[in-house]
Parts: C-alpha cells; sequence; structure tokens
C-alpha cells in the first residue's frame, strides 16, 4: 500500500493526538477498534488469494481464501462474486468454512476415543484407528452377511453398514469408491449429489 507523504503527516499526527490524549484518562476504545480493522483490511490487501470450492453439498459454491504471505495462514473466507453457479453468496455452512481451517484453536488435532459406557475420552493415533474400523467392518460382515434372501437366491450383501459419500470426489474417484464398496456386499450406499 502506498502512502503519500501528506497522508503519512496526517496518519503520524492522528497517532501523536490520540497517544498524548490516552495519557489524560480518555477512552480510546473506538480508535483502536478502528486502528484493529484496518490492520485486518490491510493484511486483507496484501494478502495472496486463491479460489476453491465449498465442501458442504453438490452445488460447489466458489470461495476466495485468502492467505498471510507472511504466515502462510488462511485470515479470510469470503464467496466469490465470479463464480458462476453462487455468484458470491453462501450458506451458513459455507460461510463458516473459515473455522475448519487452522485459525480455530478448537479444531480436533488428535483422535479421540470414547469406549461404550465410558464417561472419558481417551487419545488414540490413526493406525489404532483404521485397525480398530478394519475390525469392526470384519466383525459386521461376519456376523451380519447375507449370502441367500428368503427364496434362496444368492445375494451376498451387507445391511448392517451403509455409506454416505461426498459430492466432491472425481468421476474415477466415485467408481472405485462403489466398486469396493460393493464388493464388500454394501447395500445402502447413498451420495450427497443426489439429495
Amino acid at each position: 500500500m502506498e502512502i503519500s507523504r501528506r497522508g503519512f503527516l496526517k496518519m503520524s499526527g492522528a497517532i501523536g493526538s490520540g497517544a498524548a490524549l490516552s495519557t489524560l484518562g480518555l477512552d480510546l476504545t473506538a480508535l483502536k477498534a478502528h486502528a484493529a480493522g484496518l490492520t485486518k483490511m490491510d493484511r486483507l490487501r496484501t494478502a495472496s488469494q486463491a479460489t476453491s470450492i465449498c465442501c458442504y453439498c453438490s452445488v460447489g459454491c466458489g470461495l476466495i481464501c485468502s492467505t498471510d504471505k507472511l504466515t502462510g495462514k488462511i485470515i479470510n473466507v469470503e464467496g466469490d462474486p465470479d463464480h458462476p453457479i453462487s455468484e458470491g453468496s453462501l450458506c451458513a455452512k459455507g460461510a463458516g468454512i473459515f473455522g475448519l481451517s487452522e485459525v480455530n484453536d478448537k479444531r480436533l488435532r488428535k483422535v479421540l476415543y470414547r469406549a461404550p459406557k465410558s464417561d472419558r475420552w481417551e487419545e488414540k493415533n490413526w493406525d489404532w484407528t483404521l485397525k480398530r474400523i478394519a475390525r469392526l467392518v470384519k466383525d459386521s460382515r461376519d456376523k451380519n452377511f447375507i449370502t441367500r434372501n428368503d427364496k434362496g437366491q444368492l445375494v451376498n450383501r451387507l445391511e448392517s453398514i451403509g455409506h454416505y459419500g461426498t459430492s466432491n470426489i472425481l468421476s474415477e474417484e466415485c467408481w472405485t469408491l462403489v466398486v469396493a464398496l460393493r464388493a464388500m456386499g454394501l447395500v445402502y450406499i447413498d451420495h450427497q449429489a443426489r439429495i
């Protein structure tokens, strides 16, 4: 951001006056809030921007993600006005996507597991988690796999597990996923794009 000599003198005078007045016991809360807003706007002006797509539904609304060049972290997410579908508007889920970034200090960063009928969470690693999921799927298949229906016809299906897929994968990825799920015998397969 370029600033003229006159603008620099005005800004210096305002800051100096504010500092002088702050020693007299005046409330400068509004001035501090305004200065903080200017700082964010300056950061947005100098940030690098990239377009993306919201991950929540099959509409695929456009997003503009502003990333701070110094820290490399996302500092703002807003709707893309040039996007042909959403034209800059976002639903509540899309507008809240900024909360999924690293800025949210309450975002889960580790695997937490709570055993059945337990009142406390345990921290686990991904290796344990993936093995547990595989074990539960295998146990469910061993217990609930139906090979023949009431008429005696071979059906090979598993009705105790369902899958609900995302709308943000490619056709090839979707095909591969459905083939794998069908190979496991799943019948209840749905997709977010259908909704």
